[in-house]
């Protein structure tokens, strides 16, 4: 089994990646998914959340209200970490048990928005980053999520630098061009990721 770390800033077109990466035969496990899932209702997780934060982060429908949690978090780093230290032990514990399941032959990929942010880059066979400019995460957030200015350079500010996230990168992947362009690259660094290339069932 080949393990590999797939992260990329806010807007960077990182689930694109991961999704052409499961095209290709990768098994794509996805941390903001588990994230999802480990606060859904009736979850030790959004009880612990709750208990955390109040119950005003819950939407009438006993759902975490993710924009309300969002608005504490991004503008709280204390905060931030309090959330992260409920969700993250819980999302690392489902994503073994989901890589466990896979085959031994797999090239399994963790999709991991903050894995340059907490430390897991030393524990994937490779990591891979999405990587665009911040202007372009701003734009992208401005355009396509109807952010401010400035509630989009305050995600971008949340986050790891282009630099750390690199620093941490066996392969970067610059997704500042076409769908096509972003397809040729990562069709390139999962032959190099799998030197046989993708095999058919």
């Amino acid at each position: 089994m080949l393990r590999v770390g797939l992260t990329g800033g806010v807007a960077s077109g990182k689930s694109t990646v991961s999704e052409m990466l499961r095209e290709l035969g990768a098994v794509v496990i996805d941390a903001d998914q588990l994230a999802r899932e480990v606060v859904a209702p009736g979850s030790e997780g959004l009880k612990e959340v709750v208990d955390a934060f109040g119950p005003e982060v819950l939407t009438e429908d006993g759902e975490l209200d993710r924009p309300a949690m969002g608005a504490i978090v991004f503008a709280d780093e204390e905060a931030r970490r309090r959330l992260e230290a409920i969700i993250h032990p819980r999302v690392r514990a489902r994503g073994a048990e989901l890589e466990a399941a896979a085959g031994h032959d797999s090239v399994v990929v963790h999709d991991i928005p903050l894995l340059a942010e907490t430390g897991q880059g030393g524990g994937f066979d490779a990591v891979v980053v999405v990587d665009v400019p911040v202007e372009t995460q701003v734009e992208r957030m401005m355009n396509l999520r109807g952010m401010s200015r400035e509630e989009a350079e305050a995600r971008v500010a949340a986050q790891a630098t282009r630099e750390q996230r690199q620093a941490v990168a066996t392969y970067v992947i610059d997704n500042s061009g076409t769908l096509e362009d972003l397809r040729d690259k990562v069709t390139e660094v999962f032959g190099k990721l799998v030197p046989t290339g993708p095999t058919a069932d």
